[in-house]
């Protein structure tokens, strides 16, 4: 087997021991890349290729068919172009071969750094900023949509529906949310998950202005790339 990727600290990603029996093990310099599937009960597996970073950051490159062109997708933008059923689990329905059986990924060792960093970002350990929920407005409805923001994932959702001059509350799929339902009223959307305060409007608590976790490398958005600029500089 290749050698273990090594961060700059010296210390590798994983041992030999815990990615040994793992098919398609690569060591690239900032990642260790694995062989990775979800499976369709319509379509059957959708094969890809899983990068797992240091800092917590998981993509996928997908090998569904051989003119597949998806690349850098986030976990459940795999499990969703897999054409997979039951979304918002993907955890449990990507999985990787290890000794030639397929194991979901929450029972490998490859998330112990996006389990890390999304521990983190749920509270203000270690002194940084939690996220508090978020609130997009629907383009049809004129509804406001609550957006909880404590993991990576949670984060990207959010990103990319703010991105979207015509989001809709039907693209909010994993809370199944149509522009039929009431909104949420006012005296509950003043909650939104400030550790200090609960009707917190905003502290150094709640609010982030960029982090590992609600910035993100494969965004060509301002505010994303300036992030990423600062942080390898």
């Amino acid at each position: 087997m290749a050698k273990v990727q090594v961060r700059e600290s010296g210390v590798p990603l994983f041992s030999e021991e815990e990615v040994s029996e793992v098919s398609g093990v690569k060591v690239v310099d900032e990642y260790v890349e694995v062989t990775c599937g979800c499976t369709s009960h319509r379509y059957g597996d959708a094969v890809g290729r899983l990068r797992v970073f240091a800092n917590g950051y998981l993509e996928i490159s997908c090998e569904c068919t051989p003119g597949c062109t998806e690349d850098k997708l986030t976990p459940s933008a795999f499990e969703k172009h897999s054409g997979r059923e039951t979304a918002r689990k993907w955890k449990n329905n990507i999985w990787v071969i290890i000794n030639g059986e397929k194991v979901p990924l929450y029972k490998t060792v490859l998330l112990k750094y996006y389990n890390q960093v999304s521990k983190a970002a749920n509270g203000s350990q270690h002194g940084r900023a939690c996220h508090r929920d978020e609130f997009v407005r629907c383009s049809r409805c004129n509804k406001e949509r609550r957006f909880r923001l404590r993991t990576k994932e949670e984060c990207r959702i959010h990103h990319d529906a703010i991105a979207d001059a015509n989001w809709k509350c039907s693209d909010l799929t994993y809370d199944k949310i149509t522009c039929d339902d009431e909104e949420e009223r006012a005296s509950r959307r003043v909650y939104r998950g400030c550790p200090r305060s609960p009707t917190c409007k905003g502290c150094t608590s709640c609010v982030c202005f960029g982090c590992d976790i609600c910035r993100f490398s494969d965004c060509s958005c301002q505010t994303c790339t300036d992030f990423t600029s600062n942080a390898k500089a």
